[in-house]
């Protein structure tokens, strides 16, 4: 199996190596991470601009490169500047969740999407700041549960969020704001981002953001469809029927 491992930590990120590590035990392992934290970024790519890569040493039997761009450009430029063909792309370990309407910000999980557009598997994994150093000690726990369950052969992106009590693995679907900001504007004209947790209990173990904050692993499976199918098909008979040509 080929690996492609990016995050939006940036390069440098503590835990990238060991989960360099964990991974060589699937297959052979690429990384192409930012050069900087990329965090809060999105799915923003560079379609105008040039922008840096440099080839890095991690260690001795890893290819790895450093580029002045975003995750989700970390993704193209391993898939359509280095020509590489890949079976699986893990993004992350991230320091921090990324749950409830926050994914759509994360830098992490816009890597996986991508991913999935360019048509290769792809896992985002992310943890509480505090057990940064420790969740890539629960990945054979959560691999157990992939392959056990034949998740990749079901669906090809997923979110997983690994929390510290790990009292279990949930399958989940997308909760609520979990993290919001004030905006403070000085007298020099700059605004000061001020972040806050907004988080509410549903007490809902369905959701990513409730299962995650009760101490479940959450696995949530990823689109990149953005229909709302069932607004389509209720509008859909108002669109006109178009004549059938017949060839």
């Amino acid at each position: 199996m080929k690996i492609l491992i990016t995050n939006d930590d940036s390069i440098s990120a503590s835990q990238l190596l060991p989960l360099i590590r964990w991974c060589q035990k699937l297959g052979q392992v690429t990384v192409v991470a930012p050069r900087i934290e990329q965090s809060g970024k999105s799915h923003g790519i560079e379609i105008r601009n040039p922008f840096g890569y440099e080839k890095v040493q991690l260690a001795q039997d890893i290819s790895a490169y450093a580029i002045d761009s975003t995750p989700a450009d970390c993704v193209r430029f391993a898939v359509l500047g280095l020509q590489e063909q890949f079976d699986l792309v893990i993004s992350g370990i991230n320091r921090g969740y990324n749950i409830g309407t926050d994914a759509m910000y994360s830098g992490t999980v816009a890597a996986v999407t991508e991913a999935a557009i360019l048509g290769i598997s792809a896992i985002a994994l992310s943890t509480s700041p505090g057990y940064y150093e420790h969740a890539v000690e629960q990945l054979d726990r959560v691999f157990d549960f992939i392959r056990d369950h034949n998740l990749l052969g079901k669906h090809s992106m997923y979110n997983i969020n690994i929390p510290p009590e790990n009292k279990g693995i949930r399958i989940t679907r997308q909760g609520g704001v979990y993290y919001s900001d004030d905006f403070l504007l000085d007298e020099n004209g700059m605004c000061h981002p001020l972040g806050k947790c907004v988080y509410e209990d549903r007490c809902d173990l369905t959701l990513d953001t409730d299962a995650v904050m009760h101490g479940y692993i959450s696995i949530l499976p990823l689109t990149t469809n953005m229909t709302d199918m069932g607004v389509y098909s209720r509008l859909a008979a108002l669109t006109e029927p178009q004549k059938s040509t017949v060839l």
